[in-house]
């Protein structure tokens, strides 16, 4: 058999390299937001399960929030119903959220358990609703019409995280289990709502006081004027980047959820691009990254 050392080298000065890293993180809670593109193409679903290991295995404590959104249309449109959204939010009756409940709780977060296992990992699917994870409340959206009046949408059975039950969390992760995290939670009458998986992660990492939390998505990050990546970036510089415009649109709920989560003291937070194969072992054992960083101390989040 013969040895191919130019191949071997660079194994050798990838992990050399990956070293300070996994020191740096090591016992360290990441919280993984997982979604969009990496969860519809196969060849990044299962890279995306051996990063997860791959993090477990060298010291860390991976905890995935993972969404669904496609999944949920797909079954809704086989079923003939269709699901409308404001501001990005699906309008969620109960009929949906039956659906919603089904598709999260049930075929995706089991299929994210089993390719974790499959790649040796130890995972434990749940909800918000078991052990009630997640308390929420009725989340009540006020919308600003053309004429200035604000007026208060009724979006269902959508909800936000009132607590996190990190207990729970903590038992799995001291157990050297991972958590994968259906965005689903329970008020205390035992209504069940449908919450953003950005929003759920965020504030899983809060409570957790996470060491960073990432937020995969499927564009590269926050893109300044020049279309190129922006990064580096603290709660201040945001604040301008949004007068500006520069950051609008469907991306300011991402950002706002990434600064709600440093400012409640978790390290740093970063926008990651998840269609990059391995994007988040890119981001965490690299320099480099492949997303928009945010933290409060920018010179602690880069050491």
């Amino acid at each position: 058999m013969s040895l191919n050392f130019a191949e071997a080298k660079t194994t050798a000065e990838v992990l050399t390299t990956a070293l300070p890293y996994i020191q740096r993180f090591e016992d360290k809670i990441i919280v993984v937001k997982y979604g969009g593109n990496a969860m519809t193409d196969p060849a990044l679903e299962s890279s995306f399960a051996r990063d997860i290991v791959l993090l477990k295995t060298v010291g860390l404590h991976p905890v995935v929030v993972h969404g669904g959104g496609p999944q949920v249309d797909n079954l809704l449109k086989e079923l003939g119903r269709q699901s409308d959204r404001i501001d990005g939010m699906r309008v969620t009756d109960k009929a949906t959220m039956d659906v919603v409940e089904m598709v999260l709780g049930g075929s995706v977060n089991k299929s994210i358990v089993s390719l974790i296992s499959k790649h040796g990992g130890r995972a434990i699917g749940l909800t918000g609703k078991d052990a009630n994870l997640i308390q929420a409340k009725k989340l009540l959206m006020n919308k600003t019409d053309a004429e200035g009046n604000v007026k208060e949408i009724d979006l269902g059975y959508v909800g936000e995280v009132v607590s996190v039950n990190k207990e729970v969390i903590m038992m799995l992760i001291n157990s050297n289990f991972i958590p994968v995290i259906a965005p689903l939670g329970v008020d205390s009458e035992g209504n069940t709502y449908n919450i953003n998986a950005d929003l759920v992660a965020g504030k899983v990492a809060e409570f957790l006081q996470a060491e960073k939390l990432l937020l995969l998505t499927n564009i590269k990050g926050v893109l300044g004027r020049d279309g190129e990546v922006v990064t580096g970036l603290t709660p201040k510089k945001v604040d301008e980047l949004i007068k500006e415009e520069v950051i609008s649109g469907g991306m300011i709920p991402k950002i706002q959820c990434a600064l709600d989560a440093v400012r409640s003291g978790v390290k740093s937070a970063v926008i990651v691009d998840g269609r990059v194969p391995n994007a988040t072992l890119l981001e965490i054992f690299t320099n480099e990254g492949v997303g928009t960083l945010i933290s409060r101390d920018l010179d602690a989040a880069l050491s």
